[in-house]
């Protein structure tokens, strides 16, 4: 987790906001941690208890799942690369 302190907050909000917009960030004052800045949806999902996404394994994967995977297996396999390759 990053850290920055109280001072680097007012001296750089971009920078800080940036960074918890990622993940938490730790702001210290007098070197101690003080507070934890993170992202509306990071806090919301902590705030109702849980993560919204899922893991299954292999065997256990829904079919609307199994079938983008297997899409994608034989896309590769045929040498097109991947979905963020021109």
């Amino acid at each position: 987790m990053r850290q920055f302190t109280t001072g680097d907050l007012n001296k750089q909000v971009g920078d800080v906001t940036d960074a918890a917009s990622r993940e938490p960030v730790v702001l210290t004052k007098h070197r101690k941690p003080r507070f934890v800045l993170m992202s509306y949806d990071h806090y919301e999902r902590l705030r109702i208890g849980g993560d919204s996404r899922k893991v299954h394994r292999a065997s256990e994967m829904p079919a609307d799942h199994m079938e983008l995977f297997e899409a994608e297996i034989d896309r590769l396999a045929r040498g097109e690369g991947y979905g963020d390759e021109p």
